[in-house]
């Protein structure tokens, strides 16, 4: 999950999207590239077995990923930082698919194509996933951001048919360590991570498809 914008919750999905993949019964690995460790330090108030977890830079991505194709793992994410870019850039070269994060506010519209030219710029695919909106709608649908959502249009990545909104289960999560999913099953939070993180593992999949060698995914997730 990438951002130039700090508050747009990257890490909030990276964690949360690494204990969906986790609870479906997956071998996961996160790598905290941020140097505020706020993925690694959500992880290790967890209680009860969860991810793997690799707190380390960006220079050590590569050696991180290879060892976990070595190790079975079928998914590694990465939480990335906003800055600086050199790390975005190693992060987003080893990735199979990348998540753009951002707010459905005009403040981040600028952020969130700035870091989608990034991506194609690096010939690598992915897609935005709105963050933290606010709406009445039983999930995040784009007419209730038209200008957002015509603007999106023209940053050469698709928008995610699925995103989160702003509710107050994804921070209690957080502080245990926890996805929504776990902490309110079958709640609203918990239906809206469950249909994004069935589209990302699809995406994930069909990327692995014409893989001949090793079938590990890597989500780039910040």
């Amino acid at each position: 999950m990438l951002s130039r914008k700090g508050g747009s919750g990257k890490t909030t999905l990276a964690v949360n999207l690494a204990l969906m993949a986790f609870l479906r019964g997956r071998k996961v690995l996160l790598a905290d590239i941020d140097p505020q460790r706020s993925a690694s330090d959500a992880l290790r108030a967890r209680g009860e077995p969860g991810p793997a977890l690799a707190d380390i830079t960006a220079g050590k991505l590569f050696l991180t990923k290879s060892n976990a194709m070595r190790d079975g793992v079928d998914y590694l994410f990465i939480d990335t930082p906003a800055l600086p870019e050199a790390d975005v850039a190693q992060a987003v070269n080893i990735a199979d698919v990348c998540l753009v994060a951002g707010r459905p506010s005009f403040l981040d519209l600028a952020p969130i194509v700035r870091t989608a030219e990034a991506v194609r710029r690096l010939g690598k695919g992915g897609m935005v996933v709105l963050n933290q909106a606010h709406t009445n709608r039983s999930d995040v649908a784009p007419v209730a951001f038209p200008e957002i959502m015509e603007a999106l249009r023209f940053c050469g990545l698709p928008l995610a048919p699925h995103g989160l909104r702003s509710r107050e289960a994804f921070q209690k999560a957080m502080a245990q360590g926890r996805c929504v999913a776990e902490l309110e099953p079958g709640g609203p939070a918990a239906r809206d991570l469950e249909r994004l993180w069935a589209h990302v593992e699809a995406s994930l999949d069909g990327v692995a498809g014409g893989w001949s060698q090793a079938p590990m995914k890597t989500a780039l997730t910040g």
